[in-house]
């Protein structure tokens, strides 16, 4: 004989699911706070090379990494971002909703190629 088992689909944001308050704010800390420590992983920096790029003391980096993201302002994690030569973009566009959502939304890196002086049409 199989149980059912009870469950709520997700809002897609795990702050708001669980009631708590500035869900929002948490979220994109979080996705911002990410996005931050993924970078710096993909750059294998160490603590002490990527404290140094973000201008903090190599604790804030062991903080980041433990994912601790509420620690900082949504600014600071800009600004984070910014030292690790990435260009930050905010959209203001109309919803559909009743309400609008904010999101973080990470562009994949265009393929950047330079075209050959010697390559022609045909």
């Amino acid at each position: 004989m199989s149980k059912k088992i009870k469950f709520e689909e997700s809002s897609g944001n795990v702050f708001e699911d669980l009631n708590l308050p500035h869900a929002d704010e948490l979220f994109i800390k979080a996705a911002l706070g990410i996005e931050v420590f993924q970078i710096i992983e993909e750059r294998k920096l160490t603590q002490k090379e990527a404290a140094k790029i973000l201008g903090v003391k190599q604790p804030e980096i062991s903080r980041l990494k433990n994912g601790k993201f509420n620690h900082y302002s949504v600014e600071r994690l800009l600004t984070f971002l910014t030292r690790l030569n990435h260009d930050i973009e905010i959209r203001i566009v109309p919803t559909d909703n009743e309400i609008g959502e904010q999101r973080v939304m990470k562009e994949e890196p265009k393929n950047q190629t330079i075209p050959n002086q010697y390559d022609s049409e045909i």
